[in-house]
């Protein structure tokens, strides 16, 4: 895997965007293997496709490239996404892509982080302001990607500060996290909810200490009156899982 951009390719480009977008994805297609099945290869959908950028021919696996510029380390906070009602009714019809999210500096490489589809919910997207009344679109109201609110072990590490991963990890990863995945909204939000406020937890806690995120997942899911009965049973899952171990009764440990 070679981290450097062919400039070549927007020499007849004028927009910023666009250059972004043509470097990306041709640097993707040259590199990128399919990190659920392992094929060697991925193969770019036809241009303007609104919904996946890439696929894999063996395991039927579809994939969207987001990209931005970053000069310091990580992958940041937020990925800036489209129309906020378009986002929202992707995620939420169960069939939406994996994504790619690729930080770039000097046309350069730094990361490339897999997120498989099932960790998108609802409420890790944020709406933007709409534009204003003088603007070409206004009224329009596109939405960021928190990526904060995403559970750790939905972030995939491909290349991390321009060190390619281990094929064979990268795979290993997500077939631990394969799982999590669920038919059903609802069961994906809570899921994903509570995983991601074990992750603000040590490596070992209690359920009381979870019990102090009830207010927050009851902004999240207004129309559940039993919080934390649900966060109960989201623990129960995440240990049949091979997530957590219970140690005594209300104690729990993650598990590496």
């Amino acid at each position: 895997m070679t981290f450097d951009f062919n400039t070549s390719l927007i020499e007849n480009y004028h927009s910023a965007t666009q250059k972004a977008r043509v470097l990306t994805e041709d640097w993707l297609g040259r590199n990128m293997y399919c990190p659920i099945c392992g094929t060697p290869v991925l193969t770019h959908f036809e241009a303007n496709r609104p919904v996946a950028d890439f696929y894999c021919q063996v395991c039927k696996s579809e994939y969207e490239l987001k990209s931005k510029e970053k000069s310091s380390a990580g992958i940041g906070d937020r990925i800036v996404d489209g129309e906020y009602s378009t986002m929202i009714s992707r995620i939420t019809a169960l069939n939406n892509p994996n994504f790619f999210f690729l930080t770039h500096y000097n046309n350069r490489v730094r990361n490339l982080v897999l997120i498989p589809n099932y960790f998108f919910v609802p409420s890790i997207i944020e709406k933007r302001k709409p534009l204003s009344e003088n603007a070409r679109r206004a009224g329009w109201t596109g939405c960021n990607i928190n990526l904060t609110s995403i559970p750790q072990y939905g972030k995939i590490f491909v290349v991390q500060d321009s060190i390619e991963i281990e094929h064979s990890l990268v795979v290993d990863a997500y077939r631990k996290v394969e799982s999590l995945r669920t038919n059903s909204l609802d069961s994906r939000s809570w899921l994903m909810d509570v995983l991601h406020c074990v992750d603000k937890l040590g490596d070992e806690f209690t359920l009381e200490e979870m019990y102090s995120f009830t207010k927050l997942l009851h902004l999240k899911h207004p129309d559940n009156n039993n919080v934390q009965p649900k966060i109960r049973q989201q623990l129960q899952i995440l240990r049949d899982r091979g997530f957590l171990q219970f140690t005594t009764r209300g104690h729990y440990k993650k598990v590496k």
